[in-house]
């Protein structure tokens, strides 16, 4: 027990997460000021279960059937024809070519009969197009809910047209009564991701998005517990804004609405361009990094909220380099030739339909020279 004691202590110290001659009695919340409460991090955690059961209601009640309004079909028409010898095949996951050919003899077929039917019954555990379909709905209308409450609460707020607000004053920032429900249900939206991802369609980018939503649950916990909820709801707010229209491409490319796909891509990419890589460094980033020392003597947990802000910074580089590469495809083929985002990770070569994105990942397309997708 006094080893947990210690490691609890040394944690916790204030010299470690305030600034110098900060206690945490300084900071603690009272009848005047309703400072940022470490405890209250445990509420995201149930509050994402309520998410979760919104999400399912949502999607069975709402999105499903505007999606089948829309026609889009919920399961895939083709279905392989039951065969006993090649179900037990399929199971066992990985198909050599060797046991192909096996399979083939055993059954009198010939090998490319073999391999459709493997393909065909791959595609038949690949989650439909109106699954996909709902997935984005769901997530198209919680970054729309988030970036207009957060644009609406921190409309009033100082800093967000003097960012150096963020720092006046520091740590002595009361949390409002919505800040706190900004902060809490953004987390639990992020727990929930991490919570779903597991059983949701399967993507590339699987690993960089749950180091994504772990990055994101760390600098929110580190900016809570660090009363930096300031800079933690800025962050938030240009991370909402392009995501909107990304998964609003993905519903229009599931229903089949290709020019309305591609002008809303269109418009994705410029406004991501525009806050990722211009905002967020620009605005964000040079203002923790240059501008908070110079206001706000450092201290340890800062420079890991730092890092992990970089870190975000680092994967949104990657994403966009692979969503530049995308519109400069699309814009020779004519039209987007797939999914907005990377595809999921059992697809085949015959499979253009898919999810992902960056913060998911994107898609590849293709050219039209090229009439078959890639091979992912």
């Amino acid at each position: 027990m006094n080893i947990l004691r210690n490691i609890s202590t040394t944690f916790w110290s204030p010299d470690v997460w305030l600034p110098p001659n900060i206690t945490w009695e300084d900071i603690s919340p009272n009848s005047d000021n309703m400072y940022a409460n470490y405890q209250h991090l445990v509420y995201p955690l149930p509050m994402a279960f309520v998410m979760l059961g919104i999400r399912y209601a949502l999607e069975r009640y709402l999105f499903s059937p505007f999606g089948k309004w829309l026609g889009i079909k919920s399961t895939r028409s083709k279905k392989a024809v039951s065969n006993e010898i090649l179900e037990k095949a399929y199971l066992s996951k990985k198909t050599k070519y060797k046991q192909i050919l096996g399979l083939a003899k055993q059954l009198d077929w010939s090998e490319r009969q073999v391999e459709r039917w493997l393909r065909m019954r791959r595609s038949q555990d690949k989650p439909s197009t109106l699954i996909k379909f709902c997935e984005s709905c769901w997530r198209c209308f919680y970054y729309a809910y988030s970036f207009l409450y957060g644009l609406y609460i921190l409309w009033d707020k100082a800093w967000l047209w003097d960012i150096k607000h963020c720092y006046y004053n520091y740590p002595y920032h009361p949390v409002t009564s919505d800040i706190w429900w900004y902060y809490m249900i953004s987390m639990s939206f992020y727990w929930a991701l991490s919570f779903s991802q597991f059983f949701d369609v399967k993507r590339k980018d699987f690993w960089q998005m749950f180091i994504h939503h772990i990055a994101t649950i760390s600098l929110m916990c580190f900016s809570w517990v660090g009363n930096l909820t300031r800079i933690g709801s800025l962050v938030l707010l240009v991370h909402d804004s392009a995501d909107i229209f990304l998964e609003a491409a993905k519903m229009a490319k599931y229903a089949s609405y290709q020019k309305f796909c591609d002008c809303i891509f269109a418009i994705f990419t410029i406004l991501w361009i525009a806050t990722r890589m211009g905002v967020y460094p620009f605005w964000i980033i040079h203002s923790t990094s240059i501008e908070a020392p110079k206001i706000v003597p450092m201290f340890p947990a800062y420079y890991i909220f730092n890092s992990l802000l970089i870190l975000l910074l680092f994967l949104h580089a990657i994403w966009t380099y692979l969503i530049i590469k995308i519109a400069y495809r699309a814009f020779n083929a004519g039209q987007m030739e797939g999914d907005i985002r990377s595809n999921s990770s059992s697809d085949e070569v015959s499979d253009t339909s898919a999810n992902n994105t960056p913060i998911n990942s994107t898609a590849n397309y293709t050219n039209k020279s090229n009439s078959r997708p890639k091979v992912h």
